[in-house]
């Protein structure tokens, strides 16, 4: 894995290999922290002020206190010239800071970084997998962008295990969730549905762009609750994210899609390619 040169922690620019987070970290010992993915290109942030408003919600929910949008935007664009890249993966992250060893947190202010890695594409389309665990839409966590990540890691895991390159969770309702990193879109009866929020889906910044996209190009899309057979059933399936924009589902499971990046998912991300062209943060 080949690390960045310097990292932005909390308002300096430091060698990655010098770059030290204490050991008592809460973010480090308990998970206890929020953070933000968002790409770059051309040396621009896409979107950097749906990203702040999403990652201020999380501070707020979490009780951690939030960067100012200047700050924020500074330690991205710092952060980049650093390392000398204009197309890049941009990961801000907000932890509460040292706290003891047990859920209680300390007294101590949140530690803030940023950091960027090279912009890799993705394949044309994607494969995944519906992983046994389920996401429950009743948690403390449901909506906040979690440092928490250790059940996507193993989701993510067991789907590269079945050669899938992403992991689908469905909710104790046994309905249609989410990814690990992505939003889920399918395509059933030539009607394009998406999980809603209350199914526990993060959300996604390029969820709702695509919907608004969607919305200007006079393509209706249902947000409803979907039993995750659909996924046995639908024509064609897509994903969404911030690195992956709209990205076709060729496999889900076994099964081969018959509309693997089919025509209702070309006009999608054609649509989602005219909403967003031009803007930095539409």
């Amino acid at each position: 894995m080949n690390l960045p040169s310097f990292i932005w922690l909390n308002g300096h620019i430091i060698s990655t290999a010098e770059a030290r987070i204490s050991p008592f970290d809460h973010g480090f010992l308990v998970g206890d922290g929020v953070f933000e993915t968002l790409v770059a290109r051309n040396g621009k942030p896409f979107t950097p002020t749906r990203h702040w408003h999403r990652l201020v919600a999380s501070c707020n929910s979490m009780g951690i206190t939030p960067p100012a949008f200047e700050n924020y935007l500074s330690a991205i664009h710092e952060v980049m010239r650093a390392n000398d890249l204009q197309d890049a993966r941009v990961r801000v992250t907000l932890t509460s800071g040292d706290g003891p060893l047990g859920s209680d947190r300390g007294d101590s202010p949140a530690t803030m970084t940023a950091a960027v890695t090279v912009l890799n594409p993705w394949p044309p389309t994607e494969t995944a997998a519906v992983i046994p665990w389920r996401r429950n839409e009743r948690s403390a966590l449901v909506g906040i962008k979690s440092t928490s990540y250790a059940e996507n890691v193993r989701a993510l895991a067991l789907a590269h295990a079945q050669r899938a390159g992403e992991a689908l969770f469905a909710n104790t309702r046994d309905e249609l969730c989410e990814g690990t990193g992505t939003n889920i879109f399918i395509v059933a009866n030539g009607r394009v549905q998406t999980p809603p929020l209350s199914s526990g889906c993060l959300a996604g910044v390029t969820r709702a762009l695509t919907l608004e996209a969607c919305q200007a190009a006079s393509i209706t899309v249902e947000e409803t609750a979907l039993p995750i057979a659909i996924l046995q059933t639908c024509e064609e399936a897509f994903l969404t994210s911030s690195t992956r924009d709209v990205h076709p589902l060729a496999q889900i499971d076994l099964r081969i899609m018959p509309g693997a990046d089919g025509p209702v998912t070309q006009r999608v991300a054609q649509a989602f390619r005219n909403y967003v062209v031009g803007r930095d943060d539409p």
